[in-house]
């Protein structure tokens, strides 16, 4: 039986089809590797190690601060204020002709609360007077001359003067901030380098890293004698340790 004529030109349209459908499927298959990445993954995440870090520094303060108030009770409130305020100078005056300049007091808080009686049964209590509260804060330099300082302060406010949150302080701690920096990288990255040994990989570049500081200010504390003449008012400044943390993530390879 004759099949009859062959139409070359359907046959060939039919083969470039194919090979144009193989060719789609091959540039699919590149693209599905790429986006699953080259070894096989399921995502594009690169690995990464996060350590943390420190760095340890100690330095001699040189600052101190401390807050110094005076107390006043007195049956009317002009009276409480005008004898704080009154006092508050004295001690101001005091400090000032130590050493201490005006710019480095800073007014803390002022306060002003009534006093009452003791209630008898049945009864309620009643305001007998009121107490002033000044405190400055005082900022002394000169760590040598803060004993001095603090007596005289005590000797000018007399049994009203109250003495708190003493600390001392670095007042420039920037190039003792840098070494604790350098160490705290140095060692994350030697823990990295570790971690990235064990693992059998390299240490790649650097992705993210957070800092955190501790340790400058160290507050104490300071007794006042009641004594007319306030004697000097032992202080050792001592050293302040200076830490820094840093948490780095690293990309492994």
């Amino acid at each position: 039986m004759d099949a009859g004529p062959v139409d070359e030109g359907a046959g060939v349209s039919r083969r470039g089809v194919m090979r144009v459908a193989a060719a789609v499927a091959a540039v699919v298959a590149v693209l599905f590797v790429s986006a699953c990445g080259g070894d096989g993954g399921s995502g594009g995440d690169p690995r990464t190690v996060t350590v943390n870090g420190t760095g340890t520094v100690t330095g001699a303060p040189d600052t101190l601060r401390v807050d110094i108030g005076v107390e006043a009770t007195a049956a009317d409130v002009s009276s409480a204020l005008n004898t704080s305020s009154a006092q508050v100078r004295e001690v101001t005056d005091a400090v000032v002709a130590e050493g201490v300049e005006r710019r480095d007091i800073q007014t803390q808080q002022v306060n002003l609360t009534p006093q009452y009686s003791t209630a008898a049964p049945g009864t309620s209590r009643e305001i007998t007077g009121y107490q002033a509260t000044n405190t400055i804060r005082v900022t002394i330099r000169d760590i040598g001359a803060a004993s001095q300082v603090l007596s005289a302060a005590a000797t000018a406010g007399g049994d009203s003067t109250r003495i708190g949150n003493v600390a001392f302080a670095i007042d420039d701690d920037s190039d003792l901030m840098r070494q604790a920096r350098e160490a705290a990288f140095d060692d994350a990255r030697s823990r990295a380098e570790q971690y990235a040994s064990l693992a059998g990989d390299s240490l790649g570049k650097v992705q993210t890293i957070t800092e955190s500081t501790s340790g400058q200010q160290q507050p104490t504390t300071v007794q006042r004698d009641s004594s007319a003449a306030a004697a000097p008012v032992p202080i050792e400044p001592g050293e302040q340790t200076l830490t820094f943390s840093v948490t780095v993530t690293y990309a492994l390879s």
